[in-house]
């Protein structure tokens, strides 16, 4: 692997290797309202990263929630996947919801991993092979080892102290209207607003053209809102779009970085919270 993300050409090149196996995460719903293309359409061989199921703690009232490590070693074990392989993960929307997955392997212990760059969309416009998505399929089970990073992950209670801390940034990957309040949240029951002291970095801005921008560029907009370097907790609505932030700070460079997984779900949902 050639580092957190890699290109279609590089997928392509290297396919072939026994090793490899790419992983689908595309999710039914975004919240750009972007119907995506090439729907029913996927990889040739690709597997299908259950996001929304395997991959999420079903028992949560929130969306998206990391699950424990046997249900995630075991979700992992049933696409085949083993301690050496090399995974590849991509969605049909360039890059949205695949950073999720590439986090969560690599706060599961996995580090190789990476997401496409500009994703389905991309793979399709260089003409690589696809083929029908295949939704179920059995593989030949794999040995696959989940060890959780605790610090990969923060819960609300980690989030609050965060909040008072002059050590730490929390980033935010909703819209500007979203983290101002000014629109209403969509999900019912849960208040407007953000987490106090927080900062805004909309997910979009880290991407051009459905490519993440260059290492040089995302070092230039993470400098700008973390100029001391501060480990970094990044939210978002649900725990998805976070990812996005983090990937893209660790394409600037910045390796202390954390998901807040109930994200503001949880923190608007809860009255015992504050909010900015």
């Amino acid at each position: 692997m050639t580092g957190p993300i890699v290109s279609v050409k590089w997928l392509n090149d290297h396919r072939e290797d026994p090793d490899l196996i790419i992983l689908d995460a595309s999710v039914p719903k975004n919240v750009l309202g972007i119907t995506p293309g090439h729907q029913g359409q996927q990889i040739r061989n690709a597997r299908k990263f259950d996001l929304k199921g395997s991959f999420s703690d079903l028992s949560s009232p929130l969306p998206n929630t990391m699950p424990g490590t046997e249900a995630f070693e075991e979700a992992a074990r049933a696409l085949g996947i083993n301690q050496d392989s090399k995974i590849v993960v991509y969605d049909n929307i360039h890059a949205y919801s695949s950073p999720r997955a590439y986090w969560m392997f690599r706060a599961m212990g996995h580090p190789s991993v990476a997401v496409l760059d500009g994703g389905l969309p991309a793979w399709y416009q260089s003409g690589y092979p696809m083929e029908g998505t295949v939704e179920k399929a059995t593989y030949s089970p794999g040995n696959f080892k989940a060890t959780m990073d605790e610090a990969a992950i923060k819960n609300a209670s980690q989030v609050l102290q965060c909040t008072t801390s002059a050590d730490h940034l929390i980033v935010d990957a909703r819209s500007p209207d979203r983290f101002s309040g000014s629109k209403p949240e969509p999900r019912e029951g849960v208040r407007s607003g953000h987490i106090p002291n927080s900062v805004n970095l909309p997910f979009p801005e880290l991407l051009e053209n459905g490519l993440f921008k260059s290492k040089e560029e995302l070092h230039i907009i993470f400098k700008q809102i973390n100029p001391e370097g501060k480990p970094m907790t990044f939210s978002c609505g649900s725990g998805l779009t976070a990812c996005i932030l983090l990937l893209g700070a660790e394409l600037a460079g910045h390796e202390q970085n954390a998901i807040y997984d109930g994200s503001w779900t949880e923190w608007g949902s809860r009255t015992d919270l504050p909010i900015a």
